[in-house]
């Protein structure tokens, strides 16, 4: 699984196409935010990307994130993503732009209490939208809300760069 997520890292873009020039390029970045599951608390999610920027306008993006690492109710849960999007941007003026992305995401949940845990899993479609603002040819900004399940929103903030 691991070499399958890492060969589709490496064919994967940058979210702020702003960073974009004529020749396609890769790009690797992190990111941190806030994750929100529908009837619960706010939680801290931060996570890595990886990308191919195929030309101006389209890309595709690999990523891990993790969405929860909290206690409740005596068990700890944690709750990761792992996705694979194609992004499409439209770049705006003065190093701005804003992209789209729809995709495939394995959202995984483990609970724990005491000795014994439980693992879950489901597959579902991802979608999103951002803004990113390009500060040098190498680095870009980022700020993305998704929707990694109908029940879960995360917000967030990241940079990317381009290698």
């Amino acid at each position: 699984m691991f070499k399958k997520f890492a060969i589709a890292a490496t064919f994967a873009i940058a979210s702020s196409a702003a960073m974009a020039a004529d020749q396609p390029y890769f790009y690797a970045g992190l990111d941190a935010g806030s994750s929100k599951v529908e009837g619960a608390d706010r939680e801290t999610s931060y996570g890595a990307f990886a990308g191919y920027q195929i030309n101006e306008n389209f890309g595709i993006e690999a990523g891990y994130r993790r969405l929860a690492d909290t206690t409740a109710l005596g068990a700890d849960l944690t709750v990761d993503q792992i996705s694979l999007s194609g992004i499409g941007t439209i770049p705006l003026s003065n190093g701005f732009s804003v992209y789209g992305r729809l995709g495939y995401n394995r959202i995984g949940a483990e609970a724990t209490i005491g000795n014994v845990s439980a693992k879950d899993h489901e597959n579902k479609a991802l979608y999103g939208i951002g803004l990113g603002y390009t500060f040098s040819p190498t680095v870009a900004g980022r700020l993305e809300v998704q929707k990694p399940d109908g029940d879960i929103t995360n917000i967030s903030a990241g940079v990317a760069f381009r290698f």
